[in-house]
Parts: C-alpha cells; sequence; structure tokens
C-alpha cells in the first residue's frame, strides 16, 4: 500500500456523520465506556475504501451511506506496551500501532433503522452505538487515539454543515 509506515498494521477508520452532523461511536465489548468511530482491518491487496465500506456493512448493519472525503495521508498512532504485547500475540506480528486510512461518509437514510451490531455478518465487537458532537468523540475516545481523533475531525471540519457544531472546535487548540 502507497505511503504506509513500516511497522504499523494497515487500518481504516470511518468517520460517519448523519444529517445534523453527529458522528457515529461505537462502544467495544472489550472496553466499557470507551467509545471509538468504526475501524479496522484491511485484507491482503484490499483496497483501504473497500474494506471501510466492507467492514462497516459487516459490523454495523449500515450500507446506505456515501464517501465524501478521504485523509490523503496514513495516520498513525502508537499502542501502550500492554496493548502492544496483546495484540501482537493475537495478531502475530510485531506492530508499534496502527496507520489508518480515515473516510468521512454521510448517512443516507433519514433514520437509524439499519443500525444493527449483532447483525450476523461478523463476530460481534459492540456493546452499544449513538451519535455524537464532534468534541464528544475526541473527549470520549481512549488516550492514545486521541491524537488521531483530533486530526480526523480536523481534516473533516470543511465537510460538515453549517449546523455550528464546530463553533466550540474552531475556539480549540486543536
Amino acid at each position: 500500500m502507497d505511503g504506509l509506515p513500516a511497522g504499523y498494521r494497515p487500518n481504516f477508520g470511518v468517520c460517519l456523520i448523519n444529517s445534523h452532523d453527529q458522528v457515529f461511536v461505537v462502544s467495544r465489548l472489550n472496553v466499557p465506556g470507551a467509545w471509538q468511530m468504526p475501524q479496522g482491518s484491511i485484507e491482503d491487496d484490499e483496497e483501504p475504501k473497500l474494506a471501510a465500506i466492507r467492514k462497516l456493512r459487516e459490523e454495523t448493519g449500515v450500507v446506505s451511506a456515501e464517501i465524501i472525503a478521504e485523509v490523503p495521508s496514513w495516520l498513525t498512532y502508537d499502542f501502550p506496551p500492554a496493548v502492544k504485547a496483546k495484540v501482537n500475540r493475537l495478531w502475530g506480528g510485531e506492530w508499534h500501532g496502527q496507520a489508518q486510512k480515515w473516510f468521512l461518509m454521510r448517512l443516507t437514510r433519514d433514520d437509524d433503522s439499519e443500525i444493527n451490531l449483532g447483525n450476523g455478518e461478523a463476530d460481534m465487537e459492540f456493546a452499544e452505538w449513538k451519535w455524537s458532537n464532534p468534541e464528544e468523540v475526541i473527549e470520549q475516545a481512549v488516550d492514545y487515539k486521541r491524537p488521531t481523533y483530533e486530526q480526523v475531525m480536523r481534516a473533516f471540519q470543511p465537510y460538515f454543515n453549517s449546523s455550528g457544531l464546530w463553533t466550540k472546535c474552531k475556539s480549540t487548540k486543536w
């Protein structure tokens, strides 16, 4: 994959927004209370964009969404030591962290009826979901993902509607 940083596992991230510019977040079964945007691994020879569409459908049931934008470069985060040991054992590699291609997708339905975390297409990873404003998405993420989430929100800010959700974001340091 072009530009993939060495030592980082290829991954994608999806910032899914609704018509109110709220961001879809999920809480992992194995990390209660930590909220994240959907993300996942990219299979060998799979385009990141296709992986994002596939995994969003498999893990959330969402098919009515369109890609609006993409962060042009890979964004990386490093795993904390305990996480690094666990994931390297599970994934059979020596990864510093993950390199992610991020996609902004807008839900094209006016309702949440497609969202189904236990749709049976993939092993269930998430306990619950909700819509959050961009500030909450960053605040509720695990510490080591927070700088990446700030970069994602900054990159996608121009694509959000003028609903006023960005007033606080625009005045913060990021």
